[in-house]
């Protein structure tokens, strides 16, 4: 199925990288389909997302009934008046400015025609290198300019014309609400890097993340396939839960796209045996036990109305839940309860927190629930009460995928400086022995 046009969100790409909130381990839903452009499904559609220094770009795949969005479809949504100020004043932004927002007036939109996306070859959006590495030529070495700043896409050739897709408003404020676009993240980070210099060091490198506002049925699922696992694997798990269990809802590039699988979905008797034979191992029973609870003695709006109680009446209730735990009611209470301030702690954060703030940690030998509360407070005395967003970035930073292209750049930053050297070096050997011969040949005498 043909994808749909395009839009645009004025948003720069220090209040939003994609690349590190949708892979941080809070969604597992996202691919990256072509460099840059990132693949999920939200709210019971298929989307596309991309971004320039100063734009979000979406694009929904329509699916039968896609210019019906119900309330169905934006349970999650809770749309929100204030939005935070994101185009800039630089001369690439004035171009770049093609729509103007206004809280009391109708936003005006604009579509974008863009080809479909092929893993083959893909003629737009253009992709701009993070970094390129230098060609050493034996004669003369060119040194190349590092670039800092996040991978972006270049929509600048894009024609766009009026907007022929009705539900627009609708989609994006569900994007909006997804994002939490209405806080203003660059006011945050200062906040926190003022009172937290190992925060201000690490924020220089890690712009953008976010946490994420998902729909409580998804969050606490998908945080249940956690248990003693690793983000890639959880990813496999929860796509096999779709697959099973949710509805198709289109395809799209020779794909199948489900929606997440309902409560009810999940409570049958032959659920545990039938995810232990997909690979879920004990996981399939906290889910099976975990639906039918939830089923019997609740709703899913109940477990969405959590959202209206404080953040320790929300986390006990979760933790009544099969393979529930301190660390999972956490993860839940701050990326779909609306808790900022809740802050999961697992070995990773222990980890951080005996490294870079409080030592004695590293004498203890495990987590009990006495040290979990301990660095959960902390971190809330020092940030806030949107701690947990701020020990988000942390954690993200932290991650082996991350620093990995971290230690990318920097080994490519060293060679480049040693050829620098080298280079500087040899124009000065050469230098010397050009003065030890006189500086070449020497004039003839005049007569």
């Amino acid at each position: 199925m043909a994808a749909s046009t395009c839009r645009r969100i004025p948003c720069k790409i220090s209040e939003l990288r994609l690349d590190k909130t949708l892979v941080c381990g809070q969604s597992f839903r996202w691919k990256e389909r072509a460099p840059g452009i990132w693949t999920g499904v939200l709210a019971g559609y298929v989307w596309n997302l991309w971004q320039t220094d100063n734009e979000l770009f979406y694009q929904v795949i329509p699916t039968p009934g896609y210019n019906d969005v119900t309330s169905d479809n934006c349970s999650n949504t809770r749309i929100k008046t204030e939005h935070v100020e994101v185009t800039g004043n630089t001369e690439n932004d004035k171009k770049a400015k093609l729509v103007k927002q206004d809280r009391n007036k109708e936003s005006t939109k604009r579509t974008i025609r863009t080809p479909k996306i092929k893993t083959e070859q893909i003629v737009t959006p253009k992709i701009k290198t993070t970094i390129r590495t230098p060609k050493i030529k034996t004669e003369q070495i060119v040194t190349p300019k590092i670039k800092t700043e996040p991978t972006a896409v270049d929509c600048n050739h894009i024609k766009l014309e009026p907007d022929l897709i009705d539900a627009s408003d609708e989609l994006e404020a569900i994007l909006r609400d997804y994002f939490r676009l209405d806080v203003n993240l660059t006011d945050l980070y200062k906040s926190w890097s003022s009172a937290d210099p190992v925060f201000r060091q690490t924020a220089r490198d890690f712009m953008g993340v976010r946490i994420l506002r998902q729909d409580p049925v998804e969050n606490l699922f998908s945080f249940i396939c956690s248990s003693n696992n690793h983000i890639s694997r959880i990813s496999g798990m929860v796509e096999r839960l779709c697959q099973t269990y949710g509805t198709k809802i289109t395809e799209y590039e020779d794909e199948s796209y489900f929606s997440f699988p309902s409560v009810e979905s999940l409570s049958g008797n032959d659920v545990e045996a039938k995810l232990r034979g997909l690979g879920f191992g004990y996981r399939a029973k906290y889910i099976n036990v975990t639906a039918k609870y939830i089923q019997e003695r609740h709703s899913e709006e109940w477990l969405r109305g959590l959202r209206d109680q404080s953040y320790q009446d929300t986390k006990t209730e979760l933790m009544k839940l099969c393979g529930v735990g301190a660390k999972v009611a956490d993860c839940v209470c701050l990326m779909s309860m609306d808790k900022l301030e809740a802050v999961p702690v697992d070995t990773h954060v222990w980890q951080i927190a005996a490294r870079d703030y409080m030592p004695k940690l590293k004498q203890a030998k495990s987590l009990t629930d006495k040290l979990y509360k301990e660095i959960g407070d902390h971190f809330r005395e020092l940030w806030g009460d949107q701690a947990g967003w701020a020990h988000s970035v942390l954690f993200a930073a932290d991650l082996k995928q991350f620093k990995d292209k971290d230690n990318i750049k920097k080994e490519v930053a060293i060679k480049i400086e040693d050829m620098n050297s080298k280079n500087k070096g040899h124009k000065l050997k050469r230098s010397k022995t050009s003065d030890k011969n006189g500086g070449g040949k020497k004039a003839k005498p005049s007569s």
